[in-house]
C-alpha cells in the first residue's frame, strides 16, 4: 500500500517533508520517498498514530469514578475497558499506557488486542498500582507497607503479565480523604519498588502532585512522574538528573473544572482540581521551559475526560505551555512512546505503519486532530 502525504510529520522535531509516499509493507514503513505514480490514498498531512501515556481504560469520564469503580461488576469493568480501547484507536490513539486498573483487565485487553480478537491499540499495562494503605487510589490498588511489601508486589504484578510498575507517592483528586499535597508511599519503599522493577526491565511511573512525594518518587528512581503540578525548583533539578519523564495530564484537571457546574461530581474532586489548577498552570510550563521531557498523557477516563478525546491534550500543550503545534504532536507521539518502550512513535522505515491521515497541516490548525480523516495501527484501517 502507498499512502502520499502533502506534508508529512515523522513524530520527530525535523523539518515537515512535502510530497512523500510512505510504502507500506506487512504492517511496517517499507520506504518514504518523493511522491510519484499511483498511490492508494492521499492525505494533506500525515502524522504518527498518537501515543497516550496515561490512560484508564475502565473508567469511562464518570462525573464520579471512585464510586462508579467501587459499584461495578468485574465483567462490566472488563466491557467498559474494551469498548474504551476501540473509542481511543478510532480517535488516533494507536499506543496507550494503562498506568493501573483491577482484576488484570487491561493485561487481558492488551492479549487480546495482540492476539487480534478485539480492535484497539497497543497497550502497556500496569496491573494494579501501588499505594499505601489506605492511599490514593486504593479500589484499584495493591495496598503495599514497607520495602519488602513493596518489592513482593512488584514481583506479584510482573507475575500476572504486567509490562510497566505504577507507583502512589501523593494523594489525589478522585479518592475521598486524600491530599493531593501530601507524600503517601515512602522513598525507601519507593526505592525497593524500583529496584525491583527495573532488575525485570519494567518501568516505573508514579502518581505524584505535591512536591515532597514528587521528590522521594525522584530519588526513589522512577521513569517518569504523572501530574507533578507542585514541583519545585528543586524537582526540576531532579528531572534533569535522572532523566525522568514529566506527563502533566493537564485535560484532567481541566475537564473536571470546565463542567464543575453539570452537578454528578462530588465536591471534594471539585475542590482538590481548583487547588491544585493554579499549581498546574505556573509549575508545568516552567518545567517545559526548562527542558523537562514532556510526554503526553491524558488520565483518560477521569470525569468528562473522554478517551476519544485525547486530541484535547496535545491541544492543551500548545495553548497552555506554550508548545507549538509540532513540539505538542512530538511530545503526544516520539516522547510518549520512548517512555512507554513499545516502539519509536515515529514514521521511519521499519517502524509500524501508526498514521493519521488529516485534511489539513496541523501547524495551522491543531484542531485538526480531533477528526482524522483515516486512522492506520500496523496498515490495517481502524474501523475498515
Amino acid at each position: 500500500m502507498i499512502i502520499r502525504a502533502g506534508l508529512l510529520y515523522d513524530g520527530s522535531l525535523n523539518a515537515p517533508r512535502k510530497n512523500v509516499d510512505l510504502v507500506i509493507d506487512g504492517g511496517a514503513i517499507r520506504e518514504l520517498r518523493d511522491a510519484a505514480g499511483d498511490c492508494d490514498l492521499q492525505a494533506a498531512c500525515v502524522t504518527p498514530g498518537l501515543v497516550n501515556a496515561h490512560a484508564h481504560l475502565e473508567m469511562s469520564g464518570e462525573p464520579d469514578p471512585m464510586t462508579a469503580i467501587l459499584a461495578m461488576p468485574p465483567l462490566q469493568r472488563m466491557l467498559r475497558a474494551v469498548e474504551n480501547a476501540q473509542k481511543s484507536l478510532r480517535a488516533g490513539v494507536t499506543t496507550i499506557r494503562e498506568p493501573g486498573g483491577s482484576e488484570a483487565i487491561s493485561i487481558l485487553v492488551r492479549d487480546a488486542i495482540n492476539e487480534g480478537r478485539i480492535a484497539g491499540p497497543r497497550i502497556a499495562a500496569a496491573g494494579f498500582i501501588l499505594c499505601m494503605t489506605g492511599g490514593h487510589g486504593w479500589f484499584l490498588g495493591r495496598e503495599v507497607d514497607g520495602p519488602w511489601d513493596a518489592r513482593k508486589a512488584v514481583r506479584e504484578q510482573r507475575k500476572a503479565g504486567a509490562d510497566c510498575i505504577k507507583l502512589i507517592a501523593t494523594g489525589g483528586v478522585l479518592t475521598k480523604g486524600a491530599v493531593p499535597g501530601l507524600a503517601q508511599l515512602l522513598e525507601e519503599e519507593m526505592r525497593a519498588a524500583c529496584d525491583e522493577a527495573h532488575r525485570h526491565q519494567m518501568r516505573v511511573a508514579a502518581h505524584a502532585i505535591g512536591t515532597e512525594g514528587i521528590k522521594n518518587a525522584l530519588r526513589a528512581g522512577v521513569d517518569s512522574i504523572e501530574h507533578g503540578h507542585m514541583l519545585d525548583d528543586e524537582a526540576l533539578g531532579l528531572f534533569k538528573k535522572t532523566g525522568a519523564y514529566l506527563v502533566p495530564t493537564l485535560t484532567a484537571p481541566t475537564c473536571i473544572l470546565e463542567n464543575s457546574e453539570k452537578g454528578g461530581q462530588p465536591e471534594y474532586v471539585v475542590r482538590k482540581a481548583r487547588e491544585i489548577n493554579e499549581y498546574m498552570l505556573r509549575n508545568i510550563r516552567k518545567a517545559f521551559e526548562s527542558g523537562v521531557k514532556i510526554a503526553g498523557g491524558s488520565d483518560a477516563g477521569t470525569p468528562f475526560n473522554y478517551h476519544d478525546k485525547y486530541a484535547e491534550e496535545v491541544i492543551l500543550m500548545q495553548r497552555l505551555l506554550g508548545m507549538s503545534a509540532q513540539q505538542a504532536l512530538h511530545a503526544a507521539t516520539a516522547t510518549a512512546a520512548e517512555l512507554i518502550g513499545l516502539h519509536r512513535g515515529v514514521l521511519a522505515a521499519g517502524e509500524p505503519a501508526d498514521m493519521l491521515l488529516l485534511d489539513r497541516d496541523i501547524a495551522n490548525d491543531l484542531t485538526t486532530l480531533r477528526n482524522p480523516n483515516a486512522v492506520f495501527k500496523a496498515g490495517i484501517r481502524a474501523g475498515a
